[in-house]
């Protein structure tokens, strides 16, 4: 009797809604396939100290709309030394695993990356991270949720600042991309978004200057708030650093409010169920088509797979047309 093709999955790296679809996708498309399927808790670690779990569509099916991942998830900094990839293998080798599939950014591929050199299985890729941040996919698992979930708390800051005329800072996530921070200021028609692809640090002062004039201006003509969405790392000393700028610069007093891991929880919408639902789909059907160190993404409603190795490398800027969208709308001032 031929032996059962087996299929690994773990998530890696931060979590993003809609994970939890993208496994169930696996499990119930691995039931079609007749593959068995099975599970490690904790990414790599989980990986490397073989913590696993067999999957099947009664675990799986509750979890749909559930964030999170019911797998857990970790970073595994092992995965880069010399011993890491090689205990992984070792464990996947034990368990007569045929392929692997990892739910994560780009650190969680390139550890597939390390993995490739001490194991013969195929491995397949999906884009799971808020952070919008890599190549070869229009949308990655969860930043869909992300920005829906940064827009709702914004709305609400929102509220209470014009209650009050007041200017407030808003950090968002994004890690080094501005994918986030340019669709939730756009979408709550922030007057001040501020990024990676628009500033540049050592210009800091003077742009502490301009965005004083623009917040003077704001209140003197029309009594309304000021609002400013704030890329995380990126500006000096964070959110209280600019706060401290523009009371010093121009006695501006300013809120601030760092929404963090609010932005990774919760539901996720319909646009990240049906994301992940579809990627977990194909990447069953990748392995039956016997592909290998790929990663999968839908780009302009089509799938397809591209080498893990471009997806590291080649860079994801915020589109031109939000970039542009922001600048016309600051001409008003």
């Amino acid at each position: 009797m031929e032996r059962k093709c087996r299929v690994a999955l773990l998530t890696s790296g931060g979590d993003s809604p809609g994970m939890n679809a993208a496994i169930r996708a696996v499990t119930l498309a691995c039931e079609q396939h007749h593959y068995e399927c099975i599970g490690f808790y904790h990414g790599y670690n989980g990986l490397m100290d073989d913590q696993a779990v067999n999957l099947t569509s009664e675990l799986v099916n509750p979890y749909l709309q559930q964030g999170g991942t019911l797998l857990k998830s970790a970073r595994c900094k092992s995965m880069l030394l010399p011993e890491g990839p090689k205990q992984a293998a070792n464990t996947l080798n034990k368990h007569n695993i045929d392929a692997l599939i990892v739910i994560g950014g780009d650190g969680s591929f390139r550890g597939m990356q390390a993995l490739s050199h001490h194991w013969s299985g195929q491995l397949i890729g999906l884009p799971g991270t808020i952070d919008n941040d890599l190549a070869h996919s229009d949308k990655t698992i969860g930043f869909a949720t992300a920005v829906q979930t940064a827009t709702e708390a914004i709305d609400k800051i929102r509220d209470t600042a014009n209650a009050f005329e007041r200017v407030f800072i808003v950090e968002v996530m994004g890690r080094h991309s501005g994918h986030i921070a340019f669709n939730v200021g756009l979408a709550t028609g922030a007057e001040s978004i501020l990024s990676f692809e628009n500033f540049d640090p050592e210009k800091a002062q003077a742009y502490v200057e301009k965005l004083a004039v623009q917040i003077q201006q704001q209140q003197n003509n029309k009594h309304s708030s000021f609002l400013i969405i704030l890329a995380e790392n990126l500006w000096p000393d964070g959110p209280s650093g600019l706060q401290q700028a523009l009371k010093q610069t121009a006695n501006i007093d300013s809120g601030v409010c760092i929404l963090g891991h609010i932005q990774r929880g919760g539901s996720p919408v319909v646009e990240d169920r049906l994301l992940a639902s579809k990627l977990g789909l194909a990447a069953v059907q990748a392995i039956a088509e016997k592909q290998h160190l790929v990663m999968l993404g839908e780009v302009g409603g089509n799938l397809i797979a591209t080498p893990i190795e471009n997806t590291i490398q080649d860079p994801k800027p915020v589109s031109m047309y939000w970039l542009n969208a922001h600048e016309e709308a600051l001409k008003g001032f």
